[in-house]
């Protein structure tokens, strides 16, 4: 039975009630129709995908430094359920990182020499994870539910309507991309994630001030080109490190606990 008019939207205003979720750290609700298992194999599924399309660095050194942040800010986001795996693609082209659903993190070669140390390679890596804390991807893909199958969750989208619920899961997670396998976060994201990952990267008792520094030398980076696939929905603007810059009292709190 199909359902339409006022009812259709009551059914898809209590779906929406009842998939409201809080955001750790800054307190914002938004909707998620995607469960926590289903995002985590989605996120493995495209994680696996995107590996077997990468070339995995060789250099041991590197790759250790990025287990060890990540290890570090995986301890600080208390994620028991997330099955951490962190891995450094050779590509020095690209400047970017990303973290799928469940822990999933890949760091490019590119970015290293932008982070320059361990101290920034945190901020990148706190920045990431907390995109998957936040559970921005479910939050997009659950946007593309209510939108093209009238908030329905993604179990019943897939046995309803699997193909539409595939498509609305390929677009969030970018099932198959060989860089940036999340499509771009919206810009209010990308500044949660900013606030987050200074927390978090706080609790791992890295230095929340250096992001300031990061962020000027990123925005550098593009030069007279466009710019990295890491900014690429969020300039590194006077803005947003004036942004940071306002919120480095409340990480800092965190460094001293």
């Amino acid at each position: 039975m199909k359902i339409t008019g006022p009812r259709r939207f009551l059914l898809i205003g209590l779906a929406a009630a009842a998939a409201c979720q809080t955001v750790p750290y800054t307190g914002r609700s938004h909707l998620v129709l995607v469960s926590a298992g289903e995002e985590t194999e989605l996120g493995e599924s495209s994680y696996r995908d995107a590996l077997s399309k990468a070339k995995i660095s060789t250099d041991a050194e590197a790759a250790a430094l990025v287990r060890r942040v990540g290890g570090r800010i995986a301890v600080a986001a208390d994620m028991p359920d997330f099955k951490w795996e962190f891995n450094l693609i050779d590509d020095p082209k690209t400047v970017n990182a990303w973290c799928l659903p469940g822990g999933k993190v890949a760091v490019y070669s590119g970015i290293l020499p932008v982070t320059k140390d361990e101290n920034g390679l945190a901020v990148v890596m706190g920045h990431e994870i907390a995109h998957a804390l936040a559970r921005h991807g479910s939050e997009r893909m659950s946007q593309g539910l209510l939108a093209q199958l009238g908030g329905v969750a993604l179990g019943a989208a897939l046995s309803s309507r699997p193909e539409a619920a595939q498509r609305v899961a390929a677009q969030a997670y970018g099932a198959g991309a060989t860089v940036g396998v999340l499509l771009p976060f919206s810009r209010a994201q990308e500044s949660e994630a900013d606030h987050i990952g200074l927390i978090l990267m706080a609790k791992a008792g890295y230095d929340p001030t250096g992001a300031v520094a990061f962020w000027r030398r990123m925005a550098a980076s593009a030069g007279g080109g466009g710019p990295p696939e890491f900014l690429r929905t969020h300039p590194a603007d006077d803005k947003r490190i004036a942004k940071i810059e306002e919120e480095l009292p409340e990480a800092l709190g965190y460094l001293k606990k």
